[in-house]
């Protein structure tokens, strides 16, 4: 299942060793020890107001056509249906020994896990220095693996969703926080809690808002942010918001 032209993901993985992997690939895949989320775009604060509840209008030329938000619907609904299938078996599966999972509460250790140390130490959006062999996920964030979201309840998925939410609300875009976001939806449960409707309607506003921004339509963010815009509206029924269709 593919996520169309310039669209970019992340595939992770874990083998039989609790090793982490993590590599550019244009695919999404689920099964297994197998989770490929798309690295995406943007969210916003918790708080919620009526009067700045629309999205901002797709600029000439960006607004996605219906068929592709139908197919991004679809294969978001057989990444959830997976997550939940694989849920048991990774929630008993002792994690690597060099993932420790914060506290639901620490905002500030959630926001280093997913996107790392060097970013939240530099707000930086270029990519790491390759200054040591290997993978240090402490500085670049841990990808959201089956065996890191799956043990992680409603209201850990909703705080870290709004942690990150703050965190993107002074920092640009970044392929770690995407991905991490997109992760989060996929774990969110129907119906909404009050709260996570407020997040998720304030993260297509303000991917609506970044979007406006871009320069080019062809531009990689745009296919990301419109996916996150489409999930909100048309997966998690916030109609109101939806791209009219190219």
């Amino acid at each position: 299942m593919r996520f169309g032209r310039g669209f970019r993901s992340l595939r992770t993985s874990e083998d039989a060793s609790g090793i982490l992997e993590a590599g550019p690939v244009s695919d999404l895949a689920c099964a297994g020890g197998l989770v490929v989320f798309p690295a995406l775009g943007t969210a916003y604060g918790a708080s919620f107001d009526p009067q700045l509840s629309g999205c901002q209008p797709a600029p000439e030329g960006y607004s996605p056509t219906l068929q592709w938000q139908q197919q991004q619907v679809a294969q978001f609904s057989v990444v959830r249906q997976s997550v939940n299938r694989h849920r048991s078996h990774w929630k008993s599966q002792q994690l690597d020994s060099n993932v420790t999972m914060p506290k639901s509460e620490d905002e500030e250790g959630w926001k280093k896990f997913c996107l790392g140390e060097r970013l939240c130490a530099e707000g930086a959006v270029g990519p790491a220095k390759n200054e040591s062999p290997g993978i240090d996920y402490i500085q670049i964030g841990f990808p959201p693996l089956l065996s890191i979201v799956s043990r992680m309840n409603q209201a850990t998925v909703t705080s870290v969703l709004e942690y990150l939410s703050n965190w993107f609300g002074e920092r640009d875009f970044t392929p770690e926080l995407g991905r991490w976001l997109y992760a989060l939806l996929a774990c969110l449960e129907k119906p909404l809690l009050p709260e996570a409707h407020s997040l998720i309607r304030q993260l297509a506003r303000r991917c609506s808002e970044v979007r406006l921004l871009v320069d080019s339509k062809d531009d990689e963010r745009v296919p990301a942010l419109n996916l996150l815009i489409c999930l909100v509206s048309r997966y998690f029924d916030q109609r109101d918001l939806a791209d009219e269709p190219s």
